[in-house]
């Protein structure tokens, strides 16, 4: 079988996430941080005809990148045969014992308290935003009857910041990420806020879902 480059972008950022990952037969990628800050689920066009561990994610695909259009055969047990004309490579599974895996029950958000979409231009401004001035934070912030997210360093004070509106409100909240947990891929999402303290970005592109946890200082009243 062949490996899309959309299925190929879908695991370079799942890498970010979790450098291992559990392949489970059918077309549902799912893939969590050792930490369990961060769920992510996709579904992709190809069929997976086993389940199989990678413990290297990163490691795996630029092997596959060693070839231009490779083929993989898993007719073997314990290892996949990557296949390009004369050129072949064998890559050895892990134990699934070793890997931090999603659990199988579907996640679902405790309340849906605040609900925006985020634009692709908006979230790059943000990410780009939180770089060049070395922000660690980025918030839903609402006040004043307006829904922001704003990047920030909410221990300081007088640190720059950046904001960006996304809605309306009646309500008084700051629910509280770490910049680096925002692992998303480029896209507009359709973003649910609990303020129990999780969150569901859903993308706009394609079939895919982050769960991302808040930080425990978050508010809501």
């Amino acid at each position: 079988m062949k490996l899309s480059e959309k299925t190929l972008s879908f695991l370079k950022n799942f890498s970010t996430i979790n450098q291992s990952i559990l392949f489970k037969k059918g077309s549902k990628l799912r893939t969590i941080s050792v930490m369990k800050n961060i769920l992510a689920e996709v579904t992709i066009d190809e069929q997976l005809p086993k389940d199989f561990g990678i413990y290297d994610l990163s490691q795996f695909l630029n092997g596959l990148s060693l070839h231009h259009d490779p083929d993989l055969d898993f007719a073997n047990e314990g290892h996949v045969v990557i296949r390009e004309g004369k050129m072949r490579s064998q890559y050895f599974f892990a134990d699934p014992a070793v890997i931090i895996t999603p659990p199988e029950k579907a996640i679902e958000l405790p309340t849906e308290d605040v609900t925006f979409d985020l634009q692709t231009d908006q979230l790059d401004k943000l990410l780009k935003a939180a770089g060049v001035y070395q922000l660690p934070d980025l918030a839903v912030v609402g006040r004043n009857g307006i829904v922001e997210v704003v990047v920030r360093d909410k221990k300081n004070d007088t640190s720059n910041s950046f904001s960006i509106q996304v809605g309306e409100t009646d309500k008084s909240f700051s629910f509280n990420f770490k910049v680096e947990n925002i692992k998303i891929l480029p896209g507009t999402y359709n973003v649910v806020v609990s303020s129990k303290l999780l969150s569901r970005f859903t993308s706009a592109n394609h079939d895919l879902i982050y769960y991302i946890a808040l930080e425990p200082d978050s508010t809501f009243e």
